[in-house]
């Protein structure tokens, strides 16, 4: 999970560079990775927090690589706000 972390997510989709993977998500009965979570910027020069956050699922994901990974979906859908 730490190695998963230090990865950059891509969306191929429009090229955007998302941020890096903050969280994971598991399912508890399988212990399955669910979904990545990323912060998403906050709206005002960064000063603020963002309570906003991408919640990737692990069926998004196209590639994996050493230092990325990259989805191919409309990332509007994927914005959520944190609980």
């Amino acid at each position: 999970m730490c190695d998963i972390k230090k990865r950059e997510v891509i969306n191929i989709k429009d090229g955007a560079r998302l941020g890096f993977v903050s969280d994971v998500i598991f399912d508890e009965k399988t212990g399955k990775i669910e979904k990545l979570v990323v912060p998403a910027p906050s709206k005002l020069f960064g000063v603020f927090g963002s309570a906003r956050e991408y919640r990737i699922g692990w069926d998004e994901i196209k590639v994996m690589g050493e230092d990325f990974i990259m989805i191919d979906t409309d990332v509007e859908s994927l914005l959520t706000t944190e609980k």
